[in-house]
């Protein structure tokens, strides 16, 4: 469905900021508590926080992130879905959001009020709340939805933990998220909680550019990532890509990008049978160990993705990378 329409009496046009805030705020239901915990003054009034807080910060642009394809429910849905992941990450627990709207005129009530509900049900299921936000004017043909995400972590669980021998452990599968895992996907924010309530996970983060380009960012000097490379949970979207493309699956499911699955370290003494029995017991989420952290044998290595059957770099320039050009 198309976010826009050629009927002015259709469009934002008709409305105009304040009544479009008003019909937000009954879009949002639920999901909007009243003032000052929520729209209607110039800031929210946010409680008190006895642990961490959080704050992480995603938009949804309409031809990056979304196009007519896309049911404006789930585009609506993966601006709030991208945050979570983040706060997954950190091992923590969302709070309260705000929403910020740049449209053009022509941008359709059906459409937006659509895409408002579907953000709206996905922060009921993950008990978080919209307070606030802005609306601002792009030329027509134009939409941006971005939304600041706030949390608290009881441990946050940084990307710089890492330690050398920790065992990496990834949750889901890999790759060919462009098929449909990109817009209907699941937070691992449950994940991500019981994860950082367990002493022997070092260090997390989100997959959203791939395994190519996230797992080096985890690393730290002197040191690189054995991988087992039949270890890797390759997505069944990935195969069936691969068959098109022409690219192994695997390069798919360390390149591909926006999996929003948790990419962890547990320390190398630890009993990892132990972890991964009392997984099973509490998610059915897939876990998969796929390798280890060691220390480089030679230069070339270093903050590198090694295979450890052949001594290869994998995908030293893989991943997506914003701003640089992808022919």
């Amino acid at each position: 469905m198309s976010p826009f329409t050629d009927n002015p009496a259709e469009s934002l046009a008709a409305l105009g900021e304040v009544e479009l805030i008003s019909r937000i705020r009954d879009w949002l239901g639920a999901a909007n508590p009243p003032a000052p915990a929520g729209i209607g003054d110039d800031c929210a009034v946010l409680p008190d926080s006895p642990v961490p807080n959080l704050v992480t910060v995603d938009p949804v642009v309409y031809g990056r992130h979304f196009d007519d394809a896309t049911p404006p429910a789930l585009a609506g849905a993966k601006l709030i879905k991208r945050n979570l992941s983040d706060i997954a990450a950190m091992g923590g627990q969302p709070t309260s959001g705000v929403l910020a709207l740049a449209a053009g005129s022509n941008v359709s009530l059906v459409w937006l009020e659509a895409f408002i509900r579907g953000l709206a049900g996905t922060c009921i299921e993950f008990s978080t709340t919209i307070v606030g936000g802005d609306i601002a004017e792009l030329p027509a043909g134009q939409f941006v939805g971005t939304l600041t995400l706030l949390g608290h972590a009881e441990r946050k669980l940084l990307r710089t933990g890492t330690q050398l021998g920790d065992r990496i452990l990834v949750t889901g599968a890999l790759g060919g998220s462009i098929a449909s895992k990109h817009l209907d996907f699941t937070p691992r924010i449950a994940e991500g909680l019981w994860l950082a309530g367990r002493s022997e996970v070092t260090a997390m983060m989100d997959l959203t550019d791939g395994l190519a380009k996230d797992l080096p960012a985890m690393l730290t000097a002197g040191t690189c990532a054995m991988l087992e490379t039949a270890s890797i949970p390759i997505a069944p979207a990935a195969e069936d890509l691969a068959t098109h493309s022409g690219k192994p699956a695997a390069e798919h499911a360390f390149c591909d990008g926006e999996d929003y699955e948790l990419l962890f370290m547990v320390k190398g003494d630890a009993n990892l049978d132990a972890l991964l029995a009392d997984w099973i017991e509490t998610f059915t989420t897939p876990l998969c160990c796929i390798g280890k952290i060691d220390t480089v044998k030679q230069a070339s290595q270093n903050r590198r993705l090694i295979n450890t059957a052949s001594g290869e770099l994998l995908y030293p320039d893989g991943g997506y990378q914003h701003l640089k050009r992808h022919d």
